[in-house]
């Protein structure tokens, strides 16, 4: 019996640890996990990539080239060095350069930036229609490329300056959203007129 009143102090202080650590997981829940670094560091690299998708009938959908390709695991996504674009919706192809590109997960969205130029061809004596930015949002299974910067769109017979586009290749709708202004040359008024007016 005096044995166990020796130990009784001892007894006590177990019991309240275990009291005290059952207290703090029930009112504080279970230890977040410690967080994940992110290095952003490469898998795998590969020059001179080409990707084509093409539809269940085997047609192009599109074409994406690069001079250097850089993956990155955490996120999924693709760093591409002078990435050539090219969407043949239907038919129409629409040609994208730039410097460099991000390509997200999936190949959901391309982000184009530094000296963007996107060409599409237009049937007739305009030319092709080409435009010109610094950033490009392209989302290859919606047909659209969009961005908030200032453009420049530009053919045979005008030249237009806005801040915000959208451009449909599958619809042929262009959308400029703000700021904007230009000039368009009537090819059949510039023709007719005498050679000393011009």
């Amino acid at each position: 019996m005096e044995r166990l009143i020796s130990f009784l102090p001892i007894l006590l202080l177990a019991a309240l640890a275990a009291i005290t650590y059952w207290l703090d997981k029930t009112v504080l829940g279970p230890a977040a996990p410690a967080e994940k670094r992110i290095t952003h560091n490469p898998d795998f690299t590969a020059d001179n990539l080409l990707a084509t998708r093409m539809d269940v009938n085997g047609r192009i959908i599109d074409t994406l080239q690069a001079v250097r390709m850089v993956h990155f695991p955490e996120d999924d996504s693709t760093e591409l060095a002078r990435p050539r674009y090219v969407n043949l919706a239907r038919g129409v192809p629409l040609t994208i350069t730039s410097k460099h590109a991000r390509v997200t997960s999936n190949a959901g969205d391309i982000y184009f930036h530094d000296d963007v130029r996107a060409t599409r061809v237009v049937q007739g004596l305009g030319g092709p229609l080409v435009v010109l930015t610094d950033y490009l949002h392209v989302l290859p299974d919606d047909n659209i490329a969009k961005t908030d910067r200032r453009v420049t769109i530009s053919d045979n017979h005008m030249r237009i300056e806005a801040v915000g586009m959208e451009m449909n290749t599958e619809t042929r709708i262009l959308n400029l959203k703000a700021a904007v202004n230009g000039v368009y040359h009537d090819p059949k008024t510039v023709a007719s007129r005498p050679a000393t007016q011009r």
